[in-house]
């Protein structure tokens, strides 16, 4: 497949007073031409979180540059891009105490369909007109785990104190690097929209916001990055995003497989299984808390009852 995309940037510090979020490609390098975009939001109250989330895009840019110069991107192009962006962190490590950290989202189309990843809290949906969202990434924090737990409402989970805590990220020095959850997307067709972006949009944003705007068939791509602008323009966090419409899929004799992009023998359909979660302490402590609070509760209800 080969595709014509219209590509719209956001790149915005909020209230801070330094820009931690970083894209790839930049402002200046970007263009409709562009297939791959990473989106990278550097970890809040951790050392030169603006110097970890720079890292990541700049190594996963440039291996895709000097070594994806076809249509065709694998999953096995991402491992390694991902495995450059890790060196790239341990390259950076100043040997901080609070160790610099970041998030990552990726998003390649290629002549399979949309190839997604993505580590933290930063997101990617995939919107269609008259069907709405299809896809959105699932955060890895503190607050989703809750809500998946049922121990948070969602009207709590949006004034819960921790509800920024990630609970896997990228950070430099790990023995088990985190790995990323990815998502082959092959059904990809002319009017869909693909947006990406950190989570200071989805501060003062939940996704039906962005539903209603980015599907509003009376406003130009334009009209809709501006509306996204304005609608952000009180957000506390640096936020950052792509918006990319898919304005028409070409279908050749000469396209593979999802399933030979993905190097599947087995053949089985995509999307992938959910990759394992292993995280630092400084991500996870928080989990690992409620973990230990809910067994010691279980026990200790148990003992209750055999007492009586």
């Amino acid at each position: 497949m080969k595709y014509k995309l219209r590509v719209l940037p956001m790149h915005e510090i909020g209230k801070r007073d330094n820009q931690e979020d970083c894209m790839y490609p930049s402002m200046a390098g970007l263009s409709d031409d562009c297939r791959s975009f990473v989106v990278c939001d550097g970890l809040g109250g951790h050392d030169s979180g603006e110097v970890a989330s720079a890292a990541v895009c700049r190594a996963i840019g440039t291996y895709i540059e000097k070594n994806c110069n076809t249509s065709v991107f694998a999953h096995e192009d991402f491992f390694k891009a991902l495995s450059a962006a890790y060196d790239e962190l341990d390259a950076c490590d100043t040997g901080a105490r609070k160790k610099m950290g970041t998030t990552m989202t990726f998003l390649n189309f290629g002549t399979a369909g949309c190839l997604v990843a993505h580590i933290g809290d930063s997101r990617v949906y995939h919107m269609r007109p008259g069907d709405g969202i299809l896809f959105e990434t699932r955060d890895h924090s503190l607050v989703n785990d809750l809500l998946k737990m049922g121990e948070l409402t969602p009207e709590e989970a949006k004034v819960f104190p921790q509800r920024n805590t990630v609970t896997r990220c990228m950070q430099p020095g790990r023995e088990v690097r985190p790995k990323a959850d990815i998502r082959h997307i092959a059904d990809v067709r002319a009017g869909d929209y693909f947006f990406m972006c950190s989570d200071g949009v989805n501060e003062v944003l939940e996704s039906c916001d962005l539903e209603r705007v980015i599907l509003d068939n009376a406003l130009t791509d334009e009209e809709k990055m501006e509306a996204l602008v304005q609608g952000t323009a009180e957000a506390r966090d640096n936020h950052t995003a792509f918006l990319v419409h898919v304005l028409d899929v070409v279908h050749e004799p000469g396209d593979i497989t999802a399933t030979a992009v993905a190097g599947n023998k087995a053949g089985k359909e995509l999307p992938l299984p959910e990759s394992n979660t292993s995280v630092s302490r400084k991500c996870k402590a928080p989990v690992c808390w409620l973990v230990l609070s809910a067994v010691a509760l279980l026990l200790a209800v148990a003992a209750l009852f055999f007492l009586l």
